[in-house]
């Protein structure tokens, strides 16, 4: 089966060639497009997605305690939210190019789908199963670690996760957990640099600069952990090292 250009360009994006290639038109085929054009394409990505979360979470487990033996499983389970939340999955289909990719009606196509978290988020979750049901647990495994090999160094436990030691400060003196807002994002998708800011009981406290928007969050905290908190944080990171 021939894909389309947009179809294989995520296709050599995710690094993997299918068999199957149904299985991927399939991932990037929203119900607006079934629904409108059944004759071509008879079922959306709805049951891929619900496959591709599960396989998501196990890979991503996997990857962490390979990764980081020492690190304990709520440390663990922190990382990984992180890397499977719809805004980290989000961004990662901008740099796939999933969007373009996308199968839509002409009601989605015309709200701006192409560009909603939640549909590219749940194309790239249809797309990792699409290579699981084309390969096997190992295929998948593959593609999972390609993909999220070097967001891990940025979910490390410990010191680095300075988001989670800012809000353990803030709730030991009493205050509500920190807010972050994206200020601006410049660059093309595969190059977006962003700037965040962290929000302290409504007020901007520090900034951020990342290559991804979980990568920007956490150079606010760290800003944030060098203000006043600084000495609330310090005890926070030597009770959150791996194996306390």
């Amino acid at each position: 089966m021939e894909l389309d250009e947009e179809a294989a360009t995520v296709e050599r994006a995710l690094g993997y060639r299918f068999t199957d290639r149904g299985l991927l038109l399939e991932a990037l085929t929203h119900s607006s497009f079934a629904n409108e054009r059944p004759t071509i394409a008879q079922t959306d990505n709805d049951r891929l997605e619900f496959l591709g979360d599960a396989v998501l979470q196990w890979a991503v487990s996997a990857l962490l305690a390979s990764r980081y033996p020492e690190a304990s499983a709520g440390e663990m389970t922190r990382r990984r939210a992180d890397l499977v939340c719809e805004t980290g999955l989000c961004d990662m289909a901008v740099s796939l190019q999933v969007g373009p990719a996308l199968r839509l009606g002409k009601g989605e196509e015309s709200s701006g789908g192409r560009e909603k978290p939640r549909l590219l988020a749940s194309a790239l979750e249809a797309c990792v199963a699409a290579v699981y049901l084309d390969s096997d647990a190992a295929g998948v495994m593959d593609v999972c670690e390609q993909l999220f090999g070097a967001r891990l160094e940025h979910a490390a436990p410990g010191e680095r996760d300075y988001k989670t030691r800012l809000q353990e400060a803030l709730q030991r003196q009493g205050g509500r957990p920190p807010r972050y807002r994206v200020e601006s994002a410049e660059g093309p998708d595969h190059e977006r640099n962003y700037r965040v800011a962290v929000l302290i009981d409504g007020e901007v406290r520090s900034h951020g600069l990342g290559r991804s928007k979980l990568e920007a969050e956490q150079a606010a905290a760290e800003a944030a952990l060098e203000t006043d908190l600084a000495g609330d944080a310090s005890e926070a990171g030597d009770a959150s090292e791996p194996g306390a």
